[in-house]
């Protein structure tokens, strides 16, 4: 059989399996481990168990463990309710204002967890019951929930740009630092859609009423420091190590402890906060770390059959399709998996495919992995079945449907569509901040 055709039946496998409703990295792994065993005999055995070496061998790994604690104990120490009330405050006499206060809330939670999931909690039990008791429109506060938890993958720690360095074999921090001016601009966009759109239509997001509004400049500037808490956290984390002062899994210890030493002295650190939060690091934890270690063992049989070199050949020469076509077609194919699986599980699917020919078409991996990260949130959201549209409708209040839900994303589908065209077409969106640290 040839290769290219052993490639398509490995990969046809796996897609079976997980139509079957089995675990990713079950499926994953159990196609790469049977493909090496039948391909090379009993010596394929050694290829998942070198992969498993190679993953306990990979220190930054530690970093995982560290921001997954540090993002649950802030927001289990409802830490995340300070952050809503100082945008309560500041924001509510602009109209929309308390929609756009909660796209800032959902940047900072990205930077205090790295998930998006923990963003759209947050958002849906804190943010959207006050939106739609102020009045506000609840197809447009449910479409700022949703686009607003998608910036949890881009904006560092990013758990899942983690991810993508140890499958990829990319610098984890150059990762972090192109994902900030890309997770900024796109909240940027959201933003100025909100306000002109609120602008043009004041019934959508009325501000908040002038007795609601007569606050003390003492009250304010108190909820200021306390919303500002977060921030502290990730400058005394990240600061150190953009200096080079602390390794990247340094940085994430200090992260984790200054987040538990915040809880402690504002009194939150109770025994059900840090058992949720232990129990809950462990759990998504374990779960990536067996991800990794079916991607790394799928990788390592594609890389053994060569299917890269061949999938290049065919689109390159037999297509003729030029480099940018090809990054194209990927990036569709990744809207349309969105529409059954998760981001870690698209990564780990296609990952052993498309980073080495990303690499050989010349483009760079740490862009493409700013694109990855654009690219899955858009699938998450694109209707029929994106991901996160049924997570928001589990979150949601009874009153908002999955018609509402569909309707609400659409137009910040299309302002994650022009900020994802924007950094393809000006690439140093995403490169320049790392280029300017590291050349430093």
């Amino acid at each position: 059989m040839p290769y290219e055709m052993i490639a398509i039946v490995m990969f046809g496998s796996m897609m079976l399996m997980l139509f079957t409703g089995q675990r990713v990295f079950g499926a994953i792994g159990f196609v790469g481990a049977l493909a090496g065993v039948l391909l090379w005999g009993t010596g394929g055995v050694d290829i998942p168990f070198s992969s498993a070496m190679k993953l306990m061998k990979w220190y930054p790994l530690l970093t995982l463990p560290m921001f997954i604690f540090m993002g649950y104990v802030l927001s289990e120490s409802r830490i995340a309710d300070d952050l809503y009330r100082m945008f309560h405050v500041w924001m509510g006499p602009v109209r929309g204002g308390l929609a756009i206060g909660t796209i800032g809330l959902m940047v900072l939670i990205s930077a205090m967890n790295g998930l998006s999931v923990a963003g759209m909690a947050i958002g849906a039990t804190i943010a959207l019951p006050e939106l739609l008791r102020r009045g506000y429109d609840k197809i447009m506060v449910t479409g700022v929930i949703q686009a607003g938890s998608s910036l949890g993958i881009l904006v560092p720690p990013s758990v899942v740009l983690v991810l993508y360095a140890m499958i990829a074999r990319q610098p984890v921090g150059q990762l972090w630092l192109a994902g900030v001016l890309p997770g900024l601009m796109m909240a940027t966009l959201f933003i100025i859609y909100i306000y002109v759109r609120c602008r043009l239509q004041p019934s959508l997001g009325p501000a908040l009423p002038i007795e609601e509004r007569d606050i003390s400049w003492a009250e304010k500037l108190r909820l200021l420091r306390a919303g500002l808490l977060p921030l502290v956290i990730f400058a005394v984390m990240m600061v150190p190590f953009v200096k080079g002062w602390t390794s990247l899994v340094e940085s994430s210890a200090v992260g984790a402890m200054t987040a538990l030493l915040a809880a402690i002295l504002k009194g939150r650190m109770t025994r059900r906060v840090f058992e949720v939060s232990v129990r809950q690091t462990l759990a998504i934890s374990c779960m990536f770390m067996w991800i990794i270690l079916a991607a790394l063992a799928f990788g390592a049989i594609f890389d053994g059959l060569g299917a890269v070199k061949a999938i290049e050949d065919l689109f390159t020469d037999r297509l003729g399709l030029s480099p940018w076509m090809i990054l194209i077609l990927m990036q569709l194919s990744f809207i349309v998996m969105g529409t059954f699986l998760d981001d870690t599980a698209m990564l780990v699917i296609v990952a052993p495919l498309y980073v080495p020919l990303v690499d050989a078409l010349g483009f760079d991996l740490i862009w493409y992995g700013v694109l990855y990260t654009i690219t899955t949130q858009i699938a998450y959201m694109t209707p029929p079945f994106g991901y996160n549209l049924f997570l928001m409708r589990a979150m949601a209040p009874p009153q908002i449907g999955l018609r509402d839900i569909y309707l609400s994303i659409l137009p910040f589908v299309l302002v994650m569509t022009v900020a994802l065209s924007l950094v393809m077409l000006f690439p140093q969106i995403a490169l320049w901040l790392p280029g300017y640290i590291y050349g430093h």
